[in-house]
């Protein structure tokens, strides 16, 4: 990190960003091209975990190549001024890299549905089977990550 005095170091503290975002940006590589797409996600023990249909680029892409980036951000505030080279946002932010695995497992498809709906909920819930047949669900095992605020 260029700036080190806005490294968030603590594990504790870059994990509680993670659970307090609501967006996470997954990364891919297509071909020689970068791909990224907004998700819903949830955290839970080192791991992310997505959900999608079983179709799709995002699919596709992870097929060809597990190694993913992602990045949650939080904002703080808004600093607003007169000169626009005062102007500013206080955030809290998560870069990472890992690798992506579809869950064919259905307690760990279970397991991984309820990270993202605690995310959202604080709760679980149940899936019928006809949900969990359609769903894909994809986790990340995270390699690294380093917080940022500013």
């Amino acid at each position: 990190m260029r700036i080190k005095e806005r490294e968030i170091k603590d594990r504790k503290d870059v994990e509680k960003i993670l659970r307090e975002s609501r967006v996470c940006r997954l990364a891919m590589v297509d071909g020689d091209k970068p791909y990224v797409v907004p998700l819903n996600f949830g955290y839970k023990d080192g791991f992310l975990f997505f959900h999608s249909a079983k179709e799709g680029r995002k699919i596709d892409l992870i097929k060809k190549n597990p190694n993913v980036c992602f990045e949650v951000d939080k904002l703080i505030r808004l600093k607003k001024a007169k000169c626009a080279c005062d102007f500013g946002i206080e955030y809290k932010s998560v870069i990472g890299s890992g690798t992506a695995e579809f869950l064919d497992d259905l307690e760990e498809k279970i397991e991984g549905l309820n990270a993202i709906m605690s995310q959202y909920s604080g709760r679980q819930f149940e899936y019928t089977n006809k949900m969990l047949e359609k769903t894909i669900v994809i986790k990340v095992t995270i390699d690294t990550m380093t917080g940022k605020q500013s």
